[in-house]
């Protein structure tokens, strides 16, 4: 059967919350059956269209892309979610009777929809378009359950920085002498599963490594580029008062090194990424970083800390296509990005990485965005931070008792909080949408229940978006 080529038009209109192909969402490995789940475990996006004569449901990525009623498999227990775009301009739906869900119907070319349920059994069912006679016009196609495709095998490096590498806190030291060594690389990373990028790093990982000094230190920059990278590369320190904040002078092609030093005048928690043309490439490419520049006398402790940052990556291909992602010069001017993460991957806090936390601990985050374009508005869900350094101001009163706190791109903030209750605590943007595209992490808080904070009689439901 040939699709029309309404097909490829239609594939533009997909919603972003709408992932395009048959993609595994990252879920915590020790989390358990009761955690709260966000993103589907498998997604498949169908459109409706007319080929050789029939109503038809067209698949629109993965191995069964352009292909008529695919037949959809799935592991048993997954949590499933079908997008279907209206590509024929005819009134349709669609339904999974066995599982007991329908979606509502699309009147209109290029209206979206979707159907989540748990393929909680094992077995050969249907999806259909539940109007008078469509089933017998042809759109009728088969979910088999219990045989879901293998896990594709990891194919690029682990470019995730790990939450918990946030140095030695500078305590009540003097200033001295810090010396900084960043390497700047070009490197295949494993993205998501069965979908490798290659990054730009500092250091081999995203974002680069947090660099934590005292207000007053004077600190010592070498930057080299690797011999095998195939652009020239260079480092901006926001917390940097001079030419390019080091990008005037760390233009250093492959196989060489360029160094500079600066007195770090003003305490709070900055940015660093590459500067060089086109600028917005390297940083989304995954060049980008943060600083912290203590006060006098350090930042109070507390139990945990944690540095995490925002990012987001422009692929000519759609979130969710499986191999190796390339860059899409067209979608990074245009502010679209295919993909938004923490640390650099989607997995990164769900599963590559654990942030753990005791009931009672005080917990800090470093939180920063590398962007380029992208603002944040970043929460955890099921928490209120105690205290917000706004904007990385560490000098300032902090705000108080904070639900959602903006970040802009090439902007940083310092959270904390008291854990209170046990519970796993959700990292995201606030701009919802784009946890269907990555953008999600997890904290694991230990201990005992503390009814005079939170109690229910109900059991967490497992498989609910909240």
């Amino acid at each position: 059967m040939k699709p029309t080529l309404m097909s490829k038009a239609i594939a533009a209109l997909v919603i972003g919350a709408a992932t395009l192909a048959p993609a595994y969402a990252q879920h915590g490995q020790h989390g358990g059956s009761t955690a709260v789940q966000y993103r589907p475990d498998v997604t498949f996006t169908l459109h409706t269209d007319i080929a050789d004569g029939k109503l038809v449901f067209i698949s629109d990525a993965g191995e069964s892309k352009g292909k008529a009623n695919p037949t959809l498999r799935v592991p048993e227990g997954a949590v499933v979610q079908i997008n279907l775009v209206n590509g024929d301009g005819a009134t349709h739906d669609i339904s999974v009777p066995d599982f007991k869900v329908k979606s509502n119907q699309l009147k209109d070319k290029g209206a979206s929809t979707a159907i989540v349920f748990k393929a909680d059994k094992k077995g050969e069912f249907t999806y259909i378009c539940s109007l008078p006679g469509h089933v017998a016009a042809g759109m009728i196609g088969k979910i088999i359950v219990g045989d879901g495709p293998a896990k594709a095998a990891p194919q690029g490096a682990d470019v995730s920085r790990s939450p918990l590498e946030v140095g030695v806190p500078v305590g009540k030291r003097g200033p001295q002498t810090v010396n900084v060594k960043l390497d700047t690389t070009e490197v295949l990373g494993q993205m998501m599963d069965g979908t490798t990028y290659k990054y730009w790093t500092f250091n081999s990982k995203v974002p680069g490594p947090f660099i934590r000094v005292r207000v007053g230190d004077t600190v010592n920059v070498d930057m080299s580029n690797d011999k095998d990278s195939h652009m020239i590369h260079s480092v901006d320190f926001h917390a940097v008062t001079g030419p390019g904040g080091g990008a005037a002078v760390t233009q250093a092609a492959p196989g060489s090194t360029k160094s500079f030093t600066f007195k770090a005048l003003n305490p709070g928690l900055y940015v660093y990424h590459c500067a060089t043309p086109m600028v917005a490439q390297h940083i989304s490419n995954g060049m980008y970083g943060m600083i912290l520049v203590e006060p006098e006398g350090g930042l109070p402790k507390v139990d945990r800390e944690f540095y995490v940052m925002q990012g987001e990556l422009y692929t000519a291909t759609k979130h969710g296509t499986p191999g190796e992602a390339e860059f899409s010069l067209e979608k990074l001017l245009a502010e679209q990005p295919e993909h938004l993460m923490f640390n650099g991957t989607h997995d990164a806090l769900t599963k590559t990485h654990r942030m753990e936390a005791k009931v009672g601990e005080t917990v800090r985050i470093f939180f920063g965005v590398g962007g380029p374009n992208a603002t944040s508005s970043f929460h955890v869900i099921g928490e209120v931070f105690d205290r917000v350094y706004s904007m990385g101001d560490l000098t300032s009163p902090p705000l108080q008792n904070v639900q959602t706190t903006t970040v802009a791109p090439g902007g940083a903030t310092m959270v904390e909080f008291k854990t209170e209750v046990p519970g796993r605590f959700i990292l995201v943007d606030h701009a919802l949408s784009r946890m269907e595209k990555g953008l999600v992490g997890f904290l694991y808080v230990t201990g005992k229940d503390n009814p005079e904070v939170f109690r229910t009689s109900s059991k967490p439901d497992g498989d609910s978006g909240h």
